[in-house]
């Protein structure tokens, strides 16, 4: 899983108002720690439970308002008591790791949204109470933008899950176009792995314009952050089906000239989903 389909795109950039950067940096902050935890190492299981169970007693600390002055996520405790912010979109993101950690098969996409509400959806709807606004409609347009750039993460990044012991094409899409889960391993993009991985920029695609009415309701500095942010996922599906799938030996990545055709097409949006 992981937070990675951020670093892809602009965080707490200068288009965010500057009394917001520090709480993004440290929502971002907090995740990344996770995720790290997550990921990183040769950890056994139990000690990144572990890990990630002492990040749960942070935040429980935070809650009680008694995380001490100085520590770790003092930065954490202070976004959240001048902002409100729901610490229960944080422990969703933990649950994530953890089931990242304790790994699973997807069996179709309803298990795959239900894991992306939990390791995606959260940090759009923290965003949202960073701005005060938690209007049901603008929740859903978040949450379509936020797992579609989960979505595109998935897909740039197949090979490097695989070699972490994930998978998370659903089984039901392997079913679906004939493929066989272990050409992953080895790193066979033919015809119908093809078909399989555009089938999935597809739905990530799908995901990301039906969440644009979004940048209009909140129009502004961060309406512009979002065109980027949706425009740079749209892109990077584009440049994965422009490979034919084969994010095996060339993993499709934002180039400096795509910025420019990001900001162009981004200026041009529709505020239709």
């Amino acid at each position: 899983m992981g937070i990675d389909h951020y670093e892809n795109f602009p965080v707490a950039s200068l288009l965010v108002p500057p009394a917001l950067r520090t709480p993004i940096h440290e929502i971002y902050r907090f995740a990344r720690c996770a995720d790290d935890i997550a990921d990183e190492g040769d950890d056994a299981t139990p000690v990144r439970l572990a890990a990630l169970a002492g990040l749960r007693g942070d935040l429980d600390r935070i809650a009680a308002g008694a995380y001490p002055g100085g520590g770790r996520w003092s930065g954490l405790a202070e976004a959240v008591a001048a902002h409100d912010l729901p610490l229960g979109l944080l422990r969703d993101l933990l649950s994530a790791f953890e089931q990242d950690v304790r790994g699973m098969v997807y069996r179709d996409y309803t298990d795959l949204y239900a894991y992306c509400r939990n390791s995606a959806n959260p940090i759009g709807r923290l965003l949202l109470a960073l701005y005060r606004r938690g209007e049901p409609e603008l929740l859903r347009w978040s949450d379509a933008i936020c797992t579609g750039l989960q979505l595109v993460n998935f897909w740039q990044d197949v090979d490097q899950d695989h070699a972490k012991g994930r998978i998370y094409i659903p089984q039901s899409e392997f079913e679906r176009f004939g493929v066989d889960p272990a050409q992953i391993g080895r790193r066979v993009a033919d015809p119908a792995w093809e078909r399989l991985l555009r089938a999935q920029t597809a739905v990530a695609r799908d995901l990301l314009l039906s969440g644009q009415p979004l940048v209009f309701a909140l129009g502004g500095r961060i309406g512009w952050e979002l065109r980027l942010v949706i425009q740079g996922g749209l892109r990077i599906a584009e440049r994965i089906d422009a490979v034919r799938g084969d994010v095996f030996t060339q993993r499709p990545v934002l180039a400096a000239s795509d910025w420019a055709r990001m900001a162009m097409r981004a200026a041009t949006m529709s505020g239709k989903g």
